[in-house]
């Protein structure tokens, strides 16, 4: 079987293999692809491939077997950390995989967006979803899907659902000040909207609530201050919390970007942190030692790679997960500067 001299600089196509093994271009798309062939003209067409470096085409592949071997992945946004972190490691595994990522952006967390279920099925193969980018209809929606799917954070009764335990975690940072010496604590938490707000707001509200019971500390009515998403809610939160009748010691932020807004305003307003008021967050966001914050650390980038491990065996199994299946990550305590015992009333 000798190869033709000249493909005149292009790439080899099937007909140049089927021509080389002589054989029809039907016969060696089935070869290739593993269909019906004898295992003599399999053999030719697959040293005829090898011998001119054939690689057919991905799109080829993909229509002949019915499958797009393209994962979905639904964010709120691709801009925030957190969605980005997943996002980068659920694709090293799923492209090593030999996976492709299709990603579905919810233009900045538009309440309860959710692409159509036709749209997701006809993409796509399988569906990773950060769970703040659907409401609860889009959570029965994603249900419904007639492909496999897993679930980034959301509530922890989801199958397929990979996270950590938002209100545990929350509970660590407010047990931390409570030891600390601190009573007055209040909490900044996210607002309703923009989809950030999900399940993991409300665990984390649940877990501050519980840990202050717990002490024997009466969360009072002002206790949280819910403000949109982001350094800049957390600015204006805690604008009204120096605003109020009676400072706390200490002040647990939802999020570390939450905090980093927190920080700013105590900065401007002349008061020390943590002589004057500790700060606690929650996430270990990359900037959070550069702002020295004492945070509740979640694994972000370990919650993409599990998601696709799962997604993977899912994907392998062919089946829906059974309910409970799923990954619940553990949190930390990371301590830095921006807590210390209350100084005393202020």
């Amino acid at each position: 079987m000798t190869p033709p001299s000249v493909l005149r600089g292009r790439r080899p196509g099937i007909v140049d293999v089927a021509r080389l093994a002589q054989v029809s271009p039907s016969t060696a798309s089935r070869a290739i692809r593993g269909g019906a062939v004898s295992p003599d003209r399999r053999d030719r067409v697959l040293r005829a491939a090898a011998q001119l470096a054939y690689v057919p085409l991905q799109a080829a592949v993909r229509l002949s077997s019915g499958r797009t071997r393209t994962v979905g992945v639904v964010v709120p946004t691709a801009e925030r950390w957190f969605f980005v972190e997943v996002v980068t490691a659920a694709a090293r595994v799923l492209r090593a995989a030999g996976y492709d990522l299709l990603i579905f952006d919810g233009g900045h967390g538009e309440p309860g967006w959710l692409p159509e279920a036709g749209e997701l099925r006809s993409k796509v193969d399988a569906v990773v979803l950060v769970a703040s980018a659907a409401s609860d209809d889009g959570m029965l929606a994603l249900r419904d899907l007639a492909v496999p799917a897993v679930v980034v954070g959301g509530p922890r009764d989801v199958p397929g659902r990979v996270g950590v335990d938002d209100e545990s975690g929350a509970a660590t940072a407010v047990r931390h000040l409570v030891l600390l010496g601190h009573r007055r604590i209040a909490m900044i938490a996210g607002g309703t909207g923009a989809g950030f707000d999900r399940t993991s707001s409300s665990a984390r509200r649940a877990g501050f609530r519980g840990a202050l019971e717990a002490a024997g500390i009466p969360a009072g009515s002002a206790a949280i201050v819910s403000r949109p998403w982001g350094v800049a809610g957390g600015a204006a939160a805690m604008e009204e919390i120096l605003g109020g009748d009676r400072l706390p010691t200490a002040v647990f932020a939802e999020s570390d970007e939450m905090a980093f807004g927190a920080l700013q305003v105590l900065r401007r307003a002349g008061l020390e942190v943590p002589r004057d008021i500790s700060v606690i967050g929650f996430d270990n966001h990359e900037m959070a030692a550069v702002f020295d914050l004492t945070t509740v650390a979640q694994p972000v980038a370990d919650q993409g790679r599990a998601a696709a491990v799962l997604l993977l065996e899912l994907l392998g199994q062919g089946g829906p997960l059974h309910p409970g299946a799923g990954v619940t990550l553990p949190t930390s305590l990371i301590v830095r500067g921006s807590v210390c015992p209350p100084k005393g009333e202020l």
